[in-house]
Order: structure tokens, then C-alpha cells, then sequence
């Protein structure tokens, strides 16, 4: 059944479906309804589809667009501006509330404090470690066991080039500085060099150059904008999805560090500041409008909308498991958004009895873990 509302302009799809085919409704003495069917839900794109898609981007710069006329049409009413500076990395890989490095020539500890700096150059250092220790931090190193050496004003960090950090189950390098600070691992990096180890963390640094560059690009302007705007204390962006995936030295390729000096220090503007550059892997052939006036709802000629495969089925049993207030699911009524290449904009799940829970397409996106918010019933 399908069911159509609001103007041309807005034009609204609502579907219901997981009805039990040729079912007819039953009477006070009829016996009860057999459990709904399964719904099978068909859609395409990967992410929230705010602003660029990846995969809309390599999509153009196969056409011959640039980076710059791929970054216009993904962020329309931005234009190109300069910024850097350094960006303050919180390290989630690290769990423990020590920062432990390996010993190396040139290595030393500094007082974030006071400023004042320290050479660690002892005679068989194998690691170096930084332990909180109320007001001040303190220094151990370990040659045959671990041999406390200092306590130093404040948080404290180390810095000497590139440096190995060991974390539980493994270890990895950075660039920059990697701080003590109220127990967690922040790596403080310059923008530039955080970027290599973004870029081919989030796309794939053997991509059309114009496309990476133009993640370049959205990436770097992304973490200013987060550095400038978010208020996360002691640190600016996570290493993860959270903010943009970073993975340090061990991420880095001479492609994708290519397109980062191409486009070095270049980010886009909005009203003269660093704007909001979200991007998705997919946007399934409809971008989705966003929190800022640039990003915005249209069709994308460039992203290929591959469609899910397979489709998701949900049962009636896994619906019930998350929404168990509803009693035995009976249907489930789909919105979308016509004008937004039919993305959900609500998702009502009814239950016996009238009972029902009405989610939002995102929510219910996140909920079962779909790829996106464009999909419909098949």
C-alpha cells in the first residue's frame, strides 16, 4: 500500500509492509494472527551522505574534474582559503593511563608546564614511561626493570622525531609528541603530518589524484574545523570514526602524501572560517542535507549507487528483541522523502494491539546496523 502526502515539493512515500499477505482482519472470536513475514529492505549508499562521497568523488575525477571543482560540488557555497597549525590527537588505542615509549637517539621528555626539557640519553634505556602522579607526572625508565627517574611539574610528554609507542597488544609510530595528560596518550602532530596519516585511512591512496586530493582537502579543513569549534578539553579530534580515522606512520603512502603537498595548507571556508567538510563513503546517488547551509540535499551524477548486496532481511524476531513493548511486530510503515531520492525520513514499527514505536530514519538505520538511510521495502 502506498499512501501519498505533502506538496510537490516535498512529496513524502509512505509504505507499510511485513503485513501477512491476503490477511484479513480478524473479529473478536477469530482466532489470532500468524507472526508477520520477514521484511526484505533494498537500498544502496554507505554513511550519513552529508557533503562528499568517496566514491562520487573518484566518480567525477574519472569524468576530469579537478579537486577543486569536485570539493564545489560537494560543498557548494564554500570557496578555497589556507589554514595549519598543529592538531592535539586523542590515541584511543591506548588504555592504560602510562605513556610507554621506545628508547631512541634524540629522544626527550619536556614539562608542558614550565617548558623546561630533559635529554633521555641513559646508558642501556630500553623504554621510557609517564605516569600521572597527582599534580605532576613522573618519568621511569627501564633498562633490565622499570627505575623511576624524575617527577616533572604538570603533564609531560615526549618528543624526538618519529617515536614508538607501545599499547596493550601491540605498538605503533607517530610523529610530533605523544603527551601524559589526565591518563590518556595525546599525540600532537602537525596538521600536515596528521593528514598522512588520515588520507589513506579513509580512502584508498591509489585512487584517481584528484579525488584524493580533494579528501585531502576535506580532511584537513574537517580537523581544523573540529580544533577550532569542538570544546573536548585536552585534545581536538579522536583517532577513530569519532572524528576521522588516524593510524600514524603505519598508514602513510607516498600516493596520498602526494596529494597532501599538492594541496598543502588549502581547506574550504564558509564565511571566512573552516567549514564543516563531512563526507561518507556513498551517498547511494542523493546527497543528504546537513547542519550547515552548504550541505545540502541533491542528486549526485557521480556516485554510483551500487546497490546493498545482499539486501537486509529483518525478522519479525529481531524487530521484537528491540522493541519489545510492541508486542508480536505486524508492520512496519516506511516514510521517505521523494524529493531526496526516496531517503527514510521515518520508520513507524507497529505491534499487535495498535501498539507502535515511530523511530527516525537515521535512528533506524543505526539500530540494525544498515549501510544507509536510502531503502525501501522490496
Amino acid at each position: 500500500m502506498r499512501l501519498f502526502s505533502g506538496s510537490v515539493a516535498a512529496l513524502a512515500l509512505t509504505t507499510a509492509v511485513g503485513l501477512v499477505s491476503g490477511a484479513a482482519a480478524p473479529s473478536a472470536s477469530a482466532a489470532p494472527a500468524r507472526r508477520a513475514d520477514p521484511v526484505t529492505l533494498v537500498g544502496s549508499g554507505w554513511g550519513h551522505a552529508h557533503g562528499m562521497s568517496q566514491y562520487g568523488a573518484q566518480g567525477a575525477a574519472k569524468q576530469g574534474l579537478n579537486a577543486g571543482q569536485i570539493l564545489d560540488f560537494y560543498y557548494p557555497g564554500t570557496a578555497s582559503g589556507r589554514a595549519g597549525g598543529s592538531i592535539k590527537v586523542l590515541v584511543t588505542a591506548d588504555t592504560t593511563s602510562n605513556v610507554i615509549v621506545q628508547h631512541k637517539s634524540g629522544l626527550s621528555v619536556r614539562s608542558v608546564a614550565t617548558g623546561k626539557t630533559w635529554k633521555l640519553g641513559k646508558r642501556g634505556a630500553k623504554r621510557w614511561k609517564l605516569t600521572p602522579a597527582g599534580a605532576k607526572t613522573r618519568l621511569w625508565v627501564k633498562t633490565t626493570g622499570w627505575h623511576a627517574v624524575r617527577d616533572i611539574p604538570g603533564a609531560a610528554e615526549f618528543k624526538g622525531g618519529v617515536i614508538r609507542l607501545y599499547v596493550p597488544g601491540g605498538s605503533a609510530l607517530y610523529r610530533g609528541k605523544l603527551r601524559a595528560v589526565s591518563g590518556d596518550t595525546v599525540n600532537i602532530v602537525s596538521v600536515e603530518n596528521y593528514l598522512r596519516g588520515v588520507v589513506p585511512a579513509e580512502m584508498p591512496a591509489r585512487w584517481m589524484p584528484a579525488a584524493v586530493q580533494a579528501q585531502a582537502v576535506a580532511a584537513r579543513t574537517y580537523a581544523i574545523f573540529e580544533r577550532d569549534n569542538a570544546r573536548h578539553g585536552y585534545f581536538d579530534v579522536w583517532d577513530t570514526t569519532q572524528s576521522q580515522v588516524y593510524r600514524g606512520v603505519a598508514a602513510e603512502l607516498p600516493e596520498s602524501d602526494a596529494a597532501i603537498r599538492a594541496t598543502a595548507g588549502v581547506v574550504r571556508t564558509y564565511q571566512g572560517k573552516a567549514a564543516f567538510t563531512q563526507f561518507s563513503s556513498s551517498n547511494g546517488g542523493w546527497m543528504a542535507a546537513g547542519s550547515q547551509p552548504y550541505l545540502v540535499t541533491k542528486k549526485d551524477p557521480y556516485d554510483p549507487a551500487t546497490p546493498w548486496n545482499p539486501p537486509v532481511t529483518l525478522t519479525p524476531a529481531q524487530i521484537e528483541q528491540q522493541f519489545p513493548g510492541i508486542g508480536p511486530f505486524t508492520k512496519l510503515v516506511i516514510t521517505a522523502d521523494a524529493s531526496a531520492g526516496g531517503r527514510v525520513t521515518k520508520v513507524q514499527i507497529v505491534g499487535t494491539g495498535g501498539k507502535s514505536t515511530t523511530l527516525t530514519g537515521d535512528q533506524f538505520r543505526v539500530r540494525f546496523g544498515l549501510r544507509s538511510t536510502l531503502f525501501h521495502a522490496q
